[in-house]
């Protein structure tokens, strides 16, 4: 069981994926295609409509579509999937109030990448980059007769207000890593438009990462009021294939396919984009949802509850031949789901108070009984990839790591990389309580009479684990009473997902779970998730501050070549789990899900992405068979 999909927090799922692959980070970047091809010498610049971070690129300037699309794809139809709780606004790029599922869907971006690859970038609004040998800037040529869904064209104008609201109102560690790269951006005619970087960033993907800005409408924004540090009830248009088409009562949203959209015979789009729409309706719980999914309410479900998926889908429509369940691959390193620790909070910024609530968690009976033994543990932040740290530090790391220890715990330059604790098949695993006790003893908390641990001031080791899932209230049930059978006065707080989402961004928890798995080419989002300059920020949920990971961080951005970059990650990642700020949770590398039977995808799917929302197809012949038979 694994934390549920929440599609107003993720946005378009893909494109975090993709942007994942192609080194763009920053986290707002749409997905980026990146590799050299077509590329001429004008004297000292390249022109290209492609670029690679690491490598050569897997398509030629002449292809027609992707590998891994139908370029037949039949258009038409709906898909429809659930998420939890509500929203009350349309700007997914602020953090006022809740936006509205899929809100950044309509936006494009200069570059843009794709399913199968890693580190590569192709041109989506761009027709072409140029750029010199040292990537001190690069110039975005605009391809001819793109406009926005309401049938204005769009300008160098606007991508140069789209940066301009971005740097100057959006996250704040996002700005931040803004102004460390770019130093201006600039229209200069009117089809191209020059950012100009920074004199002292890192070039490997900085490129992609202008390239991967999203764009918005300049007229909107000043017609509608619109800011991008405030909720918007008026949704953003963009450019994209899919715009907004109704909204009801704030549980449901639908986009549309945007029938003039200019894109759409774009190699890069061929068998893409394929439902005319897209609808996404909102639950309380995850128990609610369900059943509305085996009524039919919505169509296609990516289960995420390992119990519902091991016992609950014997309903009619199921034994019917209605609905179809499916394990599917899933190449994309893990999510890194764990519980994190604030260590904002000062009775944890202890590390031993921190391992004693590793040691406390059981995986492995969890596992076994609630999880119907489907997950692996998380043990990396780049768990299931090569740029997981392994065994002792190699002399590449050690070269790295040597001159940072004096910030870093003891043993991160002789010890195997911290793994998560193994315990036993019973829910009491004595001897890591008993080792977690000892380390709680050693921190100065030592049990009273009435069996909750104090320290000398006589102040209670509390520790609330912030919650507004019931289906992980199994999980955290347990845990709760094993940290209590150590001394601390642990609680599970309840909450519905408003306050949560206020108390998150608050930094107002002792443990919340979230996701902190990272790319395969890892850039600028490093410093959102760890960096000591986004503590404030709701990315480094734990309130991360640590000039050694800031120092690997930035060495890790400077990397140019994949040599140098495996040993960079490797260092980081196993300075990252020896700080010991989250309690690892569990991951699975397949897909689990179940849709009524009117979808089809391509027979080989691409390793980094289901792609439900973006190449698979309805098939109304099916469709209509199961509206006859009542199906939904």
């Amino acid at each position: 069981m694994a934390a549920f999909r929440t599609l107003a927090l993720a946005q378009t799922q893909d494109r975090t994926a993709l942007a994942a692959r192609t080194g763009a980070g920053l986290l707002l970047a749409a997905a980026l295609w990146v590799g050299l091809t077509g590329i001429g010498r004008a004297e000292d610049t390249l022109t290209a409509s492609a670029i690679s971070t690491l490598g050569d690129l897997k398509y030629a300037a002449d292809f027609t579509h992707l590998d891994y699309v139908n370029p037949d794809a039949p258009k038409g139809g709906e898909i429809s999937e659930w998420t939890a709780g509500g929203f009350d606004n349309f700007n997914p790029y602020t953090l006022e109030g809740r936006a509205a599922a899929l809100a950044s869907a309509p936006h494009e971006s200069m570059l843009t990448g794709t399913a199968d690859t890693v580190g590569e970038a192709y041109c989506l609004l761009c027709e072409s980059f140029e750029y010199p040998e040292s990537r001190d800037w690069v110039i975005f040529t605009l391809r001819q007769g793109i406009t926005f869904s309401d049938g204005t064209p769009m300008t160098p104008e606007d991508v140069v207000f789209s940066y301009e609201q971005l740097r100057d109102k959006g996250l704040s560690s996002f700005r931040n890593v803004v102004a460390q790269q770019i130093a201006s951006v600039e229209a200069l005619d009117e089809r191209r438009v020059k950012y100009t970087f920074t004199a002292d960033y890192p070039r490997r993907d900085i490129i992609q990462a202008a390239g991967g800005l999203p764009v918005f409408s300049k007229a909107q924004f000043a017609r509608d009021g619109i800011s991008l540090d405030r909720a918007s009830d008026v949704p953003l248009i963009g450019s994209g294939p899919y715009m907004f088409d109704a909204a009801r009562d704030n549980r449901s949203v639908t986009w549309k396919r945007n029938p003039d959209y200019w894109g759409e015979d774009l190699p890069i789009n061929k068998g893409r984009n394929n439902f005319d729409r897209i609808r996404i309706e909102y639950f309380g719980d995850y128990n609610s949802a369900f059943e509305a999914f085996k009524a039919g309410q919505y169509t296609f479900r990516n289960e995420a509850s390992s119990i519902f998926w091991a016992t609950g889908y014997d309903f009619p429509a199921m034994t019917r031949g209605h609905v179809k369940k499916a394990e599917l691959h899933n190449g994309n390193i893990a999510s890194g789901q764990a519980y994190l620790i604030n260590l904002r909070r000062p009775d944890l910024q202890d590390i031993r108070v921190r391992e004693a609530l590793q040691l406390a968690f059981n995986f492995e009976w969890s596992n076994t009984t609630l999880f119907y033994g489907l997950y692996e543990r998380v043990n990396s932040i780049w768990e299931n990839s090569e740029l997981e740290a392994t065994g002792t530090p190699t002399p590449e790391e050690l070269a790295l790591l040597e001159p940072l220890a004096g910030d870093l715990p003891e043993g991160v330059l002789t010890d195997p990389a911290v793994d998560a604790p193994v315990s036993g098949e019973k829910q009491i695993d004595r001897g890591n309580l008993r080792r977690a006790g000892e380390l709680l003893d050693a921190a100065g908390w030592e049990v009273g009479s009435d069996g909750l641990r104090r320290n000398a001031a006589g102040k209670t080791l509390r520790v609330e684990i912030l919650n507004d899932s019931q289906t992980f209230d199994r999980v955290i049930n347990p845990y709760v009473e094993n940290l209590r059978r150590i001394g601390v006065d642990a609680v599970h707080e309840r909450v519905d997902d408003s306050q949560y989402e206020n108390q998150r961004r608050a930094h107002d928890f002792d443990l919340i779970t979230s996701h902190v798995g990272q790319d395969f080419i890892p850039g600028a989002d490093l410093q959102q998730y760890f960096g000591s300059a986004s503590v404030g920020d709701v990315f480094n949920a734990m309130g991360l501050a640590n000039p050694a990971i800031d120092k690997l961080i930035r060495l890790v951005e400077e990397a140019q070549t994949r040599d140098e970059l495996v040993p960079r990650v490797h260092a980081l990642d196993r300075a990252l789990r020896a700080l010991r700020f989250w309690v690892p949770q569990w991951y699975k590398d397949t897909h689990t899900v179940a849709y009524y039977d009117m979808y089809e995808h391509p027979e080989n799917l691409p390793p980094y992405s289901l792609g439900e929302l973006d190449f698979w197809w309805y098939n109304a012949e099916k469709a209509e068979k199961l509206k006859a038979a009542g199906a939904f």
